[in-house]
Parts: C-alpha cells; sequence; structure tokens
C-alpha cells in the first residue's frame, strides 16, 4: 500500500527542506484516514515486511527476483510511515523471515475465531484465500482512492473459483510480481476449470495423467514447480504475535507526537483532517490551570493604574486587537484595544474613549522595563507606533522561543501552540473560549479573543521558559533574537525607497523577451506550444524532437531546471535554448511585478523579516521576498537598480545608499571551527582564499592557478560545508566522479583539519543529539542515529551545515545589532534598511558617509571573535545595483 500511494502521488511536490521525499507516507496515511472515516473500525494495525530473506526467499532464490529497483525518492518513506502509526497509536508488526500478508493472515484468523467482521486492505492478491463470511479483503483497483471491497461471490465471478481455491489457482498461473512462474499456456479460465473438475488442487495432481493436450504436457513437465508456487503462495495462519487483538483497539492520536512529526514532515493540511476526524481527545480538554482567570474593562486612570500596580513583579501576556491593514502599510495593524493577563487575572483595555490621563499611564506602562510577554513582538512594535506608543520590557515572544525550541516546527501560531504545549484550545481562534466571558463590548467576539490571547501567551510563556534553559535557548532569546526585532521593526517601517520607471521599463524588457523566446521557439518545432506546460513539453522534447529520456516522474520525464540543464549538455538544441531564455525571463518578470505591487503610499517597499522560518536562524524576507532577487545574472542584477536612495519623514533627503557585505564568511567560519592552520593563515595574509586553496591542490603558484581550477575549488569548498558527495561535485562541475573523488582526495590531503572537523562535528552531533552555532544556536537531529541509511545520510548532510549557515546567521544578526547601536550612539540620522544574505543595506544622511564607512565595516567585523577576520566589502551608490560591490 505504500508503494501504490508512493505511484499515486508525485514525488517531486512532496520534499520536505532536508530533501527527504515524503509522498508516500502522505498518500499512505490520507488513505489510512480514508478507510477509517469510511469503515469505522474500532480495531486498527498495520503490518509491514522487513528487508530481511523471509522463509520464501531460502527456499526460492528467485521469489520476487526481477522486480524494477526500488526508487530512490522512496528510501526512508516506510520508517517515517511507521513514525506516523505510531504517534496516531496504531501498532505496527514485523516479523523476521516473514511477510506482512502472513501476519495479515494470522491476525484474520485471530478475529475469525473470535468472532470478529475483518477488513483486510492489501494490494496483494494472495489475500484473497483470506476472504469468508466475516472478513472481506479491500483490493485497490486504481491509486489509493479507488478501494472496493472484494468478497466471495466478487472472487468467483472474477476467477470463477472460492476464496479458499484462490491459491491453488494462483500456483497453476503464477504470480508475475512474485516472480513465480506458472504453467505456459495456462492461464485463469484453464486453471479455474481444472479447479473445478477436480476440486482443487490436490486433486489435479491426482488425475495428472487425465489432462489431455498440450496444456496438460506442460502441467505435467513444470508440476514441482506448482507445488511449490503453492507452499510459498499460501499465507501462514499461525504466528506468534507481538500484539493482542485487543491492544489493537483503536485510540485517540498523541497530539503532541503527530504535531512534531507533522511539523517535521510540513503536513498541513493532513495535520487538520486527523485531528478534525478524531476530535478532541478528552485528555487534551482545558486543563484547569489554564482556564481564563477573572477579567475586568479597564476604561479609566485609577482602574488602570490599579491593575497594573497589583501586577507589579509579574509577567504580563500582553495582546493587541485592531484592524489588518492593507499588505503594502509598514505598521500592518490600526490597533483598536489592548488585552492584559497575568495567571491569575486578565484586563481588555479599549483605546477609543480613553482619556488624556489614562492614555499617559498606559504608554508609560508600556515603555516601561515591566516584563510583558507577547506573541509576535515585532509586530506589536510597529502597531503600537502607529498609534504613538513605544514598547519596552518585552523579556519573551513565544513565536520566537518556541522557535527556538523547536526550529524544524513548520507553524507558530499561538493557537497551535497552546494546543501542543498547554493542552487547551482556549478559545484562541474559536470565538469564546471556556469559561465564556462577556466583556459587554460591542465587538464581544474579537475582545474575548484578544483576552483569551494574552493570556494563553503569558501561560505559553512560563510554560516555555524551563524549555529554553534546558536547550541552552535562553541566552540567544534575550541577548540577540528579541533585541533584533527592534531594530528588524524600524527596518521594515522604513522600507526601500522604489524607482517605478525603472521597474516598468524592466517589465515591459521582460515581456518583449518572453514573446521573442516564444516565437523563436515556435519556428523551431514548427508550431505554438504552452512553454509554461510540463506535458506539452514533454510531447516536444521527447516525442518529436526525440530527445534523451530525463529523470522519470509521475506524468511522464522531468522537465525541471536540473533535466532540463542535462539535456543541454547531452543535446544542446537551440529550441532548448529559447525554451531557458523564457524560463529565465519569466522568472524575472514575476520578480518585477510582485515589486510592483508591493509599493506603499510612499513610494517605498516594506519588507517583513521572519526570524522563525529557517531551522539555521537565517531570517527570511517576505511580502515581497528579497532574498529571491537574483543577483549572478546581469538581467536580475538590474532589478537592483530600480531600490533607490530616498526621503524619510518630513521630506528629509538622504544622500545615498551603503552596502557592506561579509566576503567568503562561511569559509571563515569552517577555517575559524575546524581550525586548519593553513586556511586561516591565508585568511590572515588577506589571500584570495580559492586561489590559495587551488595552489595548494593542483601543485600550482597561485598566480598560476586558472580561473576553471579557481571555479572548481570554489564549488568544492562550499560544497564541502553542505555534506556534497562526489557525484554531487561532479555533477555541479560536470566532470567525472572520479576526477571529482581525486580532487576531494587532494583537498583533504592539503586540509586534514577540515576532514577531520567535519568527520567530528557528525560524530559529536551522535553523541549529543544536535549541532550548536558558535553562539550555542542548537538544531536538534534524531535520525542521525536511525537505523534508515536514507534518513540518516539527510540528518548527516544536515549537521555538517547546520554550525556553519548557523553561526553565519548568528553573526550577520549581532552585526546588525552592533551596527543600529553604533548608530544611535554616535547621534547620526542614517538607518538600515535591508538585510539580504550576507548583506546590509544602510540609507546615509547627508554628510555622514565618512562616518559610516568607519563605523559599519568596524561593528560587522567586530561581532564574533574568531580566529580568523571578518572582511567586509562597502559599496556606494545612488541604486542598490550601483552600491554594489
Amino acid at each position: 500500500m505504500a508503494f501504490r500511494a508512493f505511484y499515486a502521488l508525485p514525488p517531486e511536490t512532496f520534499v520536505i527542506d532536508t530533501g527527504q521525499h515524503t509522498n508516500a507516507v502522505h498518500g499512505f496515511t490520507s488513505m489510512l484516514l480514508t478507510m477509517i472515516r469510511q469503515q469505522k473500525p474500532s480495531h486498527v494495525v498495520v503490518a509491514f515486511d522487513l528487508d530481511t530473506p523471509t522463509f520464501r526467499s531460502e527456499e526460492y532464490s528467485e521469489y520476487k527476483g526481477g522486480r524494477n529497483k526500488t526508487p530512490e525518492e522512496f528510501g526512508g518513506q516506510v520508517d517515517l510511515i511507521i513514525k506516523v502509526m505510531e504517534a496516531m497509536n496504531v501498532p505496527t508488526i514485523s516479523l523476521d523471515g516473514y511477510e506482512a500478508d502472513d501476519i495479515i493472515a494470522t491476525l484474520a484468523t485471530q478475529s475469525e475465531q473470535a468472532g470478529w467482521q475483518t477488513l483486510v486492505v492489501s494490494g496483494d492478491r494472495d489475500a484473497f484465500q483470506l476472504i469468508t463470511d466475516n472478513t472481506l479483503v479491500l483490493y485497490p483497483k486504481k491509486g489509493i482512492s479507488d478501494i472496493p471491497p472484494m468478497d466471495a461471490a466478487a472472487v468467483q465471478e472474477k476467477y470463477f473459483v472460492s476464496p479458499a481455491q484462490y491459491s491453488d489457482l494462483a500456483a497453476l498461473v503464477g504470480e508475475t510480481a512474485d516472480n513465480l512462474p506458472g504453467v505456459p499456456g495456462v492461464g485463469p479460465k484453464t486453471a479455474a476449470k481444472w479447479i473445478n473438475q477436480y476440486g482443487g488442487l490436490e486433486g489435479i495432481l491426482e488425475n495428472l495423467d487425465a489432462i489431455g493436450g498440450k496444456v496438460g504436457d506442460a502441467l505435467r513437465e513444470h508440476v514441482e514447480s506448482v507445488k511449490r508456487n503453492r507452499r510459498l503462495n499460501h499465507l501462514l495462519r499461525d504466528l506468534e504475535l507481538p500484539v493482542t487483538l485487543d491492544q489493537m483497539e483503536l485510540k485517540h492520536p498523541n497530539r503532541e507526537k503527530v504535531e512534531e512529526l507533522f511539523d517535521a514532515l510540513q503536513f498541513k493540511t493532513l495535520r487538520k483532517r486527523l485531528f478534525d476526524q478524531f476530535g478532541e481527545d478528552a485528555e487534551d480538554g482545558p486543563d484547569p490551570e489554564h482556564q481564563l482567570p477573572v477579567h475586568v474593562v479597564l476604561g479609566s486612570e485609577t482602574e488602570l493604574s490599579a491593575w497594573l500596580k497589583d501586577a507589579v513583579g509579574q509577567r504580563v501576556g500582553l495582546a493587541l486587537l485592531g484592524d489588518q491593514l492593507p499588505i503594502v502599510d509598514p505598521v500592518g495593524l490600526d490597533v483598536r484595544a489592548l488585552a492584559l493577563s497575568t495567571e491569575n487575572k486578565a484586563a481588555f483595555v479599549p483605546l477609543e474613549g480613553l482619556d488624556a490621563a489614562a492614555e499617559k499611564v498606559l504608554a508609560d506602562w508600556l515603555s516601561s522595563s515591566d516584563p510583558k510577554a507577547v506573541h509576535d513582538a515585532k509586530a506589536a512594535y510597529k502597531a503600537l507606533s502607529g498609534r504613538g506608543l513605544a514598547l519596552a520590557g518585552v523579556v519573551d515572544d513565544t513565536s520566537i522561543s518556541s522557535y527556538l525550541i523547536q526550529p524544524e516546527r513548520r507553524n507558530y501560531e499561538l493557537a497551535d501552540l497552546s494546543l501542543y504545549y498547554l493542552k487547551s484550545h482556549l478559545g484562541v481562534g474559536e470565538g469564546k473560549p471556556s469559561g465564556q466571558l462577556d466583556l459587554g463590548l460591542e465587538g464581544d467576539a474579537d475582545a474575548t479573543e484578544a483576552v483569551a490571547r494574552a493570556f494563553a501567551t503569558e501561560r505559553l510563556s512560563a510554560e516555555l521558559e524551563p524549555l529554553l534553559v534546558e536547550r541552552g535557548a535562553d541566552k540567544l532569546l534575550s541577548s540577540l533574537e528579541l533585541p533584533l526585532q527592534r531594530t528588524l521593526a524600524e527596518m521594515e517601517l522604513a522600507g526601500v525607497a522604489i524607482d517605478k520607471g525603472i521597474l516598468d521599463t524592466l517589465m515591459a524588457d521582460f515581456t518583449t523577451t518572453i514573446e521573442a523566446a516564444q516565437s523563436e521557439a515556435y519556428e523551431l518545432i514548427g508550431h505554438e506550444v504552452n512553454l509554461g506546460s510540463p506535458k506539452q513539453l514533454q510531447t516536444v522534447l521527447f516525442e518529436e524532437l526525440e530527445m534523451p529520456k530525463t529523470k522519470k516522474i509521475k506524468t511522464g520525464f522531468s522537465t525541471d531546471a536540473e533535466a532540463l540543464t542535462d539535456l543541454m549538455a547531452k543535446s544542446p538544441h537551440p529550441f532548448l535554448q529559447q525554451l531557458q531564455i523564457y524560463r529565465d525571463a519569466t522568472k524575472l518578470r514575476q520578480t518585477v511585478e510582485g515589486l510592483l505591487k508591493s509599493i506603499g503610499s510612499d513610494a517605498r517597499v516594506h519588507t517583513t523579516y521572519a526570524q522563525n522560518i529557517a531551522a539555521t536562524g537565517r531570517l527570511s524576507s517576505n511580502n515581497p521576498n528579497l532574498q529571491n532577487i537574483p543577483i549572478r545574472s546581469e538581467e536580475g542584477r538590474r532589478i537592483r537598480s530600480a531600490f533607490v536612495v530616498g526621503q524619510g519623514k518630513a521630506r528629509q533627503r538622504y544622500e545615498t545608499l551603503l552596502t557592506a557585505d561579509y566576503s567568503q564568511i562561511e569559509m571563515r567560519i569552517m577555517a575559524h571551527l575546524s581550525g586548519d592552520q593553513a586556511l586561516i593563515q591565508a585568511f590572515k595574509d588577506g589571500e584570495d582564499l580559492h586561489r590559495f586553496v587551488g595552489s595548494h591542490i593542483f601543485n600550482v603558484e597561485p598566480q598560476d592557478v586558472t580561473s576553471a581550477m579557481r571555479s572548481k575549488v570554489k564549488a568544492m569548498s562550499y560544497g564541502l560545508a553542505y555534506g556534497l558527495s562526489s557525484f554531487g561535485l561532479s555533477k555541479q562541475l560536470n566532470i567525472s566522479v572520479d576526477e571529482a573523488r581525486t580532487l576531494m582526495k587532494d583537498y583533504f590531503d592539503r586540509f586534514g583539519a577540515v576532514r577531520d572537523y567535519l568527520r567530528g562535528v557528525v560524530e559529536q552531533a551522535r553523541v549529543d543529539g544536535y549541532t550548536e552555532t558558535i553562539e550555542g544556536r542548537r538544531r536538534y537531529l534524531p535520525d542521525l542515529t536511525s537505523d534508515n541509511r536514507h534518513l540518516r545520510e539527510i540528518a548527516e548532510r544536515v549537521a555538517l551545515n547546520s554550525p556553519i549557515q548557523g553561526s553565519a546567521a548568528d553573526i550577520i544578526k549581532r552585526a546588525m545589532l552592533g551596527v543600529d547601536k553604533a548608530i544611535a550612539e554616535s547621534g547620526l540620522k542614517s538607518r538600515m534598511l535591508l538585510q539580504v544574505h550576507d548583506e546590509l543595506v544602510l540609507e546615509v544622511a547627508p554628510g555622514e558617509l565618512a562616518q559610516l564607512q568607519v563605523l559599519v565595516p568596524e561593528q560587522m567585523a567586530g561581532a564574533a571573535e574568531l580566529s580568523v577576520p571578518l572582511d567586509v566589502q562597502l559599496g556606494v551608490g545612488e541604486s542598490w545595483f550601483d552600491a554594489g560591490h
């Protein structure tokens, strides 16, 4: 069934960040949920084969031989299905030496004896022999959705024999899937005729001489094969199983395990479907500790002062209520009210109608150092600033602290975190919470939810605090991630000026390029085709142009970017060149379209930075995603020319843009972490690293390292930090695997400390269970000790790159804090606008450039103490493109 699920869903659309395919896991789980919904069983169990030999393969070495090699994308998925079953509290059984079918046959026999009705879900026709009045087989006909029940009448109608005689028929006809050859010339009809005439296989064997003709001769000639087939296809019904029938009772899934696993597998809709289907477990009901406390509405100075005085020394959960503003508005939320909560009391504060004295009390408290817990504090900073209110004293942002504890999680919504950690709905996102509170206000449901959010935030913060300490992430939160939120909020509010005219010109240029490429492509093949349709491209490439076949996928052969690159190398047809031009220009036009839609009324674009998306700690950017703007091609770089120096508040004019970029930061971190003295010295001497490494590997003087040599070294140096194999390197550089292997061997011979570090980091992570950055950011990798090679190798690659990528992320964040603080302390009016990869972009106020050209590299270089210098390159210009370097 896992294989059927694999082939029913395209593997290329089910790939998680680690590279693991999950289509079989998703399909199998989805199918099981459908079965449970439709059939409403009281008991469920799943049996799996093992990779070890069975009594069948020991008797007949060709058993199941000749099957196609298991697709690489299927690797690791059965182990993941078993993990999902465990999280769903569905027992799984495997027995050494036996097949899953034998386990199912034993279970069917046991349940028959217990007088139960049984449904066997199997894609193996051997299961038909189990059918009785009480046991039916659900046999999939197409994919995993069409699964009709097979009863005795259905078997009789299709095969002309009873279920008990099905294995006799299969012995005579053979089974291609199991590589069991049948009697030549004998099909199902002939076999059924003999079975009905002689009462079964035993009767046929007793009357061998009575069967005439060529088929009779063939039967007599292959009688031993038939007997062997019958021994092998007969399912065992008396195995000793490690699980009893009673232990298979369908239970409620383990919410915590499902949440954690589905986060890692990135199953969002399936998670919702699972919990919708099973409903809430009694154990998941509201925890008495997490019931909403007594609440009040605060509308006067006296009430506010008294409530806040009573809360002194306690961490207060803070939530905002307001109207969502258009996506191009930097503030994001028009705040109408606040909700406050401690462990035992809650309050709602409508902002409309507050008098000046009450507003001052609230403003003073918000800007004080009194401890506050907020969910998404960055959004709160921006929203409150829109009302002229400052926010300080934030000691926890539960969206960030939960991320530091579980960086692999895909969802940090307050409602989901409350369910996961507090085992309680708390009414968040669901109208009124348990213990309905009536605030007597217009829009009461909104007010109620705001109070519930504030309370959930405070409770969640208390729950997460010891977990942060346990994982060594408390300092990372307080000294890096929380302070950074204020810096990011200011950057998002500032935005970056856009020259719309340049974007309009680019839009027209890319459209012209797209149309020209389409026209040329049509001419080359003699007809029009949708260049954006993989199906139509398959027809053109592999049928009309007869190009070499690419990687097989569900819909035919792949036409993705990697496949086209391979095709270009093998068969450089001009149609492929036009297709590539079309694709590149289409992607660039989409980027420009996104930017045009994102321009605000201030003629600036205000991206939003997320600190809790990338598990490595890297910041991500969205609405629009500025990290997606291509920089490798000249056409892509042109888009940066639309990002220009602009005006600030009160029409204050800025002078220029300044860019500051770390040079080869990941290689410098690699040198530091590995302690390789040759690399460290090269960086200290200011050498061109790739030229230096090339001279050592190729045994030539640095000046004799060719650009081709340098490119190979560069690809390998970065690749090694990401677990690149010799096969991967050979594909990347378009060289043979042997040459790639030699290249890597020579590299490690010269830089042994790098080899030792890369080996050691994985081994240490296997012992610790996690990797760690220079700042102590952890990435937990339980699959490092998995029995499954596929899952283990993925975890090893993650273990290799996480300390390097994560340390680079921590360093640039630390640098941003340093630059921001230094600008403020120097009384400068310049400001930081963007952070993209390892680069910062600043808008420079008149007369401040010289000072910034000293201050910025000083802060960036001092962001970490490494054994090598952090080199910072600066660029100045009217646009981001001009300021490039």
